[in-house]
């Protein structure tokens, strides 16, 4: 393994904990997309990195270059346990991409009608808009999604 990015791809739980010991620092490196190694370890739905990686002080709400965090990325892949993960360790449900976008609309984007119900319980804003000026509301409809459902389920 070069870099503790190749190690997270390879999921090699042993090599990514290796390289944190070595220098405690690289928690906090991005690679050359802006991703940290709880971003890229969460996005391929490693839920055992994200634990080891949350566990050496990771930034739960570090953004890459386009303005995503981790919880967005588990959104909107479905990494439903991942995403209670992240929400338990102090993500914050409403901080926006570069398009305006929170975990709550990418999960309303991409259908993920589990996470949506956990995003609502957890508190996460529904009158925020994206830069179409779309509600996470807006966007499940297309997916079919009754929003109105899952607000009344979590009251």
């Amino acid at each position: 393994m070069n870099t503790i990015f190749d190690a997270i791809r390879s999921q090699n739980l042993e090599a990514v904990d290796s390289f944190l010991k070595k220098d405690p620092s690289l928690v906090h490196t991005k690679d050359q997309r802006g991703s940290t190694p709880l971003l890229l370890s969460t996005y391929y739905g490693f839920l055992d990195l994200a634990k080891l990686i949350i566990s050496r002080g990771a930034d739960i709400n570090q953004q890459d270059a386009s303005g995503n965090t981790a919880l967005m990325g588990v959104c909107f892949k479905g990494h439903y346990e991942i995403a209670e993960l992240l929400i338990s360790n102090g993500a914050d449900l409403d901080i926006k991409s570069y398009n305006d976008a929170t975990a709550l609309i990418f999960a309303a984007t991409f259908g993920q009608k589990e996470i949506i119900r956990l995003l609502i319980s957890k508190g996460a804003d529904v009158t925020i808009k994206d830069n179409t000026g779309r509600t996470a509301e807006m966007h499940a409809q297309s997916h079919g999604i009754d929003f109105a459902e899952l607000l009344n389920e979590t009251e």
